[in-house]
């Protein structure tokens, strides 16, 4: 194999290999449907504070069990991004949907639901209290099924916060004021009122907990599960993963157990939604991540130190929690305003982070002027690749200087025949001679790899293309291209079948079509390898990743239809000002003219 035909096949496999990973190896995995727990076991964490845990009984007796009670009293919540419901049975924040998201392009399709109560197929929720010390009784606390009474508001705005009150009838006075913003973040302060005349010790926390197994997109690129912050200590836990954490110290399931000691906050993300608890900067907490396999019930925590409350003494701790997509701009302004530390790497920017970032910001940035996010991918792709023309350039030119020593290479071949050692030597000499590096073609292809992923991973996670129109019939740029070869693009009164089935990899839309033949065409600006098995794997490859691609998201195959059409315009005027001009007529048809050479 001649050193061109080398890099030919190392770019290409350098180029494809992450879909091919992806199609073959991770598949995405069907969901077990689990029954949801109904149940809240106390148990002692290692500071002596008692903290509730959502877990089934399995036979162990419950001192508190999670009751779901329709009937309990529920207070309204609106704001320009969120709707639901609070439950005043034990404060819960267990019903809230997402106003400007709905699951799918249908006008009547149901909003994005973010959190769920205990009565839905997948309980989703966020509950706060006070965890009682050494010698308080456990019902001397609010708890999870404790009925509050509204001390204040009605209804939850950005405009009129609510408060929750509660008496244990023994001196003790609680009280929760709720507020929350115009986005996705509620406040919470939480207060103790000490009028019992005996001093008490109790430990604050937040919890969020998610029943059952969640549905992911169950690609690895994705990350999917706990994402936590601790001290400037970035860590991710996918579901898939929790089961192999550590031993519970409660004695149930398994936990990795942080303490944080000035910054940081933990929470679920998915591929565009997120929950996270997030203390008020500054403050000292222990950070949990909990997961019991025998009901799949995972739970994020945040627990305060334990504080000693003196008669006539009042006690607050403040914590937020987010609920809500994870739009890089609200991210970044809770980070830069509000002052949580590096909030806006709940986003999973993946291991090229320092590209991936200002990638997408270029991306926001060209989508504000332009308001079409289809055109701005191709805009970017365009600004992509003249950064990188140097190197593409560099590249190109030594192909081109390794087409003009092709015919010195072939005699060479022949004279040494099987003989390697004097081919090599010979092979060093003319390369010498004429001045040609083999590996600097190859150097600007491995340099562009980590960029390649990063466009990859930005269109892949931002949230700014769900549901995002480009032309015609493109109306949602995170999903499969609709139109299919099988109705003739919708000429035919037949429906295609619908993405994910067998059935649906040959029913291949417009764009993956037009794929195909970006890459049809870019391979004819290639000499083709004199190989007979290297030549069958160049002529199958574009069209086998035209129906690997298919399915894939229309943003990711419009990005590779444009990369494929700028890369074939540089490769060719740049061959071109070094002599060489493909027949690229010649080369679709099989036949090299003369008009391949000087």
């Amino acid at each position: 194999m001649d050193d061109q035909n080398k890099n030919l096949i190392l770019a290409t496999v350098l180029s494809g290999i992450v879909i091919l990973v992806w199609f073959v190896l991770f598949p995405p995995e069907e969901v077990a449907t689990v029954e949801p727990a109904t149940d809240i076991i106390e148990q002692v964490v290692p500071d002596g504070a008692v903290l509730p845990t959502v877990e089934t009984t399995n036979g162990t007796p419950a001192t508190a069990e999670v009751e779901d009670a329709p009937e309990a009293p529920r207070l309204t919540v609106e704001t320009p991004s969120l709707t639901g419901t609070i439950s005043l049975q034990g404060g819960r924040i267990d019903d809230l949907s997402l106003v400007n998201y709905r699951e799918t392009l249908d006008e009547d399709s149901d909003l994005v639901r973010m959190l769920s109560p205990l009565s839905a197929d997948a309980p989703y929720y966020a509950l706060f209290g006070w965890a009682p010390g050494a010698g308080v009784a456990p019902d001397a606390v609010p708890g999870p099924n404790t009925i509050w009474n509204v001390e204040a508001g009605e209804t939850l705005t950005p405009e009129t916060p609510v408060t929750l009150v509660w008496d244990n009838g023994a001196g003790l006075t609680f009280r929760r004021a709720i507020s929350v913003d115009e986005n996705f973040m509620f406040s919470i302060e939480q207060s103790i009122e000490n009028a019992s005349g005996a001093a008490v010790t109790m430990a604050p926390y937040g919890i969020i907990a998610r029943h059952g197994d969640p549905d992911g997109v169950g690609f690895f690129i994705q990350h999917e599960g706990v994402v936590r912050m601790a001290d400037g200590v970035r860590e991710e836990i996918k579901y898939d993963d929790m089961q192999d954490l550590d031993a519970d110290p409660r004695g149930q399931g398994v936990s990795e157990i942080v303490e944080v000691t000035e910054n940081g906050w933990i929470g679920f993300t998915d591929q565009y939604w997120m929950t996270a608890l997030l203390p008020s900067p500054g403050t000292a907490f222990r950070s949990a991540a909990r997961y019991t396999e025998a009901t799949a019930i995972y739970q994020t925590e945040t627990i305060y130190p334990t504080r000693t409350i003196e008669p006539g003494a009042t006690s607050s701790a403040e914590s937020n929690v987010f609920a809500g997509a994870q739009k890089w701009e609200t991210i970044r302004e809770y980070q830069n305003k509000n002052g949580f530390e590096r909030f806006l790497d709940a986003i999973d920017w993946g291991w090229f982070f320092f590209l991936t970032k200002p990638i997408f910001a270029l991306l926001h940035f060209i989508d504000g002027l332009i308001g079409n996010m289809g055109w701005s991918i191709i805009l970017l792709t365009l600004i992509i690749k003249a950064v990188l023309l140097p190197l593409a350039y560099k590249s190109y030119v030594s192909m081109a200087k390794m087409k003009e020593l092709q015919p010195e290479m072939e005699a060479l071949k022949a004279e040494a025949g099987d003989n390697r050692e004097k081919m090599q030597k010979g092979m060093m000499e003319l390369y010498k001679k004429n001045k040609v590096n083999p590996a600097s073609g190859c150097l600007p292809i491995l340099l562009q790899i980590p960029i390649f992923f990063s466009l990859y991973k930005v269109i892949f996670v931002t949230i700014e293309l769900r549901h995002a129109e480009w032309i015609g019939w493109i109306h949602d740029l995170s999903a499969p291209d609709p139109s299919s070869i099988l109705n003739l693009f919708g000429l035919l009164a037949f429906t295609p079948p619908e993405p994910g089935t067998m059935l649906a990899y040959i029913s291949l839309g417009i764009l993956p079509i037009l794929l195909g033949i970006s890459m049809f065409l870019q391979q004819k600006l290639n000499p083709a390898p004199t190989d007979p098995t290297q030549k069958m794997i160049f002529a199958w490859m574009p069209w086998v990743f035209m129906f690997m691609l298919g399915n894939f998201a229309s943003g990711l195959v419009l990005y590779w239809i444009a990369n494929n059409t700028i890369t074939f315009i540089q490769q060719y005027l740049i061959m071109r000002s070094q002599g060489y001009r493909p027949d690229l007529i010649g080369n679709i048809l099989g036949n090299r003219s003369e008009a391949e050479k000087k």
